[in-house]
């Protein structure tokens, strides 16, 4: 089995706010990948006393530990424990009301002999190559389905879209996100690699064009992660460098991608 795994900040001097993780239980007969998204606030309160990471790091290590100890649980009942279990470790000093208590996207992917299966919520991306080369990408395009108006600024995303009916969804502190999220099976033998991106790395398609998810997954497989993280850089510096008007988002951010052959 082939595994590779990069995490980089967008900026050096800023902590990583992704966390990713690829866990080979003992048995030798299966695994699980786990890549999540912090989401980084704007400037003003949370209503939490920790930080991003901290509740990456904490969600992650949770998610991760789960997936493999809770084999016959389903993804979303794993995700709401992993939520569950850390709104517990900051409740007491926290207001996990807040609409920007701290959160991230997710993406799960868990296989065993038989079967691959996954969850993803919010804008991190999956993808899956099957033995004859067609890649699946999965993803949660709510975010991209929703009018430019209703993410012209972060009040307006706060109190009318984000973690709402209708809007998009986001692994925070209520456990009942889970069942938002979209989830799937395959059969183990229709799989023979699979990828999980944070949207840092998957500008390479989305922001940048340098293909199609297929082409991401094949270039992935040919070149390696971190040649994918470090086009990207490449392209966010000459994206800087010619642009005449600000675009909405961060110039560099985190980039985190897990890429797996499965035997």
């Amino acid at each position: 089995m082939r595994t590779e795994l990069v995490s980089e900040p967008g900026d050096p001097d800023r902590p990583n706010e992704d966390f990713a993780a690829v866990a080979l239980p003992a048995s030798g007969r299966g695994g699980a990948v786990v890549v999540l998204d912090g989401v980084t606030p704007p400037r003003g309160g949370t209503g939490c006393l920790h930080s991003v990471p901290w509740f990456t790091a904490r969600l992650g290590g949770a998610l991760t530990e789960l997936t493999v100890s809770l084999p016959d649980a389903p993804l979303t009942e794993v995700l709401s424990r992993a939520i569950t279990r850390t709104a517990e470790a900051h409740e007491r000093t926290c207001d996990l009301s807040h609409p920007r208590t701290p959160q991230a996207t997710v993406v799960v992917a868990r296989w065993d002999a038989e079967t691959v299966e996954y969850l993803v919520l919010s804008d991190s991306a999956l993808l899956l190559r099957s033995p004859d080369g067609l890649v699946t990408a999965v993803l949660d395009d709510r975010i991209s389905r929703l009018p430019a108006a209703s993410l012209a600024t972060d009040a307006i995303v706060d109190s009318t879209v984000r973690n709402k009916e209708g809007g998009f969804f986001t692994a925070a502190a209520d456990p009942a996100v889970a069942a938002r999220a979209v989830t799937g099976a395959v059969p183990r033998g229709r799989v023979r690699a699979l990828a999980a991106l944070t949207d840092g790395a998957a500008r390479w398609v989305d922001r940048f064009g340098e293909g199609d998810w297929e082409d991401c997954l094949r270039f992935l497989g040919k070149e390696g992660a971190q040649a994918l993280v470090n086009r990207v850089r490449e392209l966010e510096r000459a994206d800087e460098q010619a642009r005449v008007r600000p675009r909405r988002g961060k110039t560099h951010d985190d980039a985190s991608v897990v890429y797996v052959e499965l035997p």
